[in-house]
């Protein structure tokens, strides 16, 4: 991408956010969103006209509370039944049975 284009990009960045905010404060969420999918087009380095084709109506989003460390691992089920082995006793801890 030269100069003239990525200054173009900025440029149709900047009008996206501006369009995207002023549709949020109009109560238009729905516009809002359709903004805010092609801003993150655009700052991916999508083309203009890419952004403006693309259709992201049935794009599922990432819920909050489902990132962090650890969350992409799954859950591991212990075998049918298997029980937690008990708990050693703190009071017996380093002697042993024999005398």
């Amino acid at each position: 991408m030269h100069a003239v284009a990525r200054f173009h990009a900025m440029d149709e960045i900047e009008r996206v956010r501006l369009e995207m905010e002023a549709a949020a404060a109009a109560l238009d969420f729905e516009q809002a969103r359709r903004l805010r999918d092609r801003l993150a087009l655009l700052r991916g380095g999508a083309s203009v006209e890419a952004a403006e084709a693309a259709e992201t109506e049935g794009l599922l989003r990432q819920q909050p509370g489902a990132m962090g460390l650890g969350t992409s691992q799954q859950r591991m089920t212990p075998p049918p039944g298997w029980k937690k082995p008990a708990k050693p006793d703190p009071m017996t801890r380093g002697h042993s049975r024999k005398r």
